[in-house]
């Protein structure tokens, strides 16, 4: 597989946390079988009782209206989603070349199945995701010495 670099919108619901919440969120996107990729689901630090869900893609006129119906809203922070064959220490030279061009990450959310990776990193301005755009498939494309 390919490395490939994708600007997205996360669709974003703040919540009260507690049992079920979740389940509930994602309700109604399922019942119009909305096919979720990356759902986040946290709690604020300190606040306890607070909490956010994130998902993507919501395509689609039923799911974008089932979604608004449930309290999501597409969310302005810029977001690429990338996906590709893993390698150790990939991460590592993503961060670095993130690192090295002045770039802070408004947040980094990835995982490894298999061989395969995927991660969704979010940025302060669309300049920032951008700019990494390019950055990230290079190091993406810089083999392992």
């Amino acid at each position: 597989m390919a490395l490939t670099v994708k600007k997205i919108a996360l669709w974003r619901k703040e919540v009260e946390n507690g049992a079920g919440i979740l389940a509930g969120a994602l309700a109604p996107l399922a019942h119009t079988g909305a096919n979720i990729h990356v759902v986040m689901a946290y709690r604020y630090p300190g606040q306890e009782s607070k909490g956010a869900i994130e998902l993507y893609p919501v395509t689609g006129k039923k799911s974008a209206t089932a979604a608004k119906e449930a309290g999501f809203s597409a969310s302005d922070i810029p977001a690429l989603l990338v996906e590709g064959d893993n390698r150790a220490g990939l991460g590592y030279a993503t961060a670095q070349a993130i690192a090295d061009a002045g770039i802070s990450l408004d947040f980094l959310m990835a995982q490894v199945v298999g061989k395969k990776y995927s991660a969704v990193f979010g940025f302060e301005s669309d300049a920032d995701a951008a700019k990494c755009s390019a950055i990230i498939r290079k190091a993406g494309a810089t083999k392992k010495r």
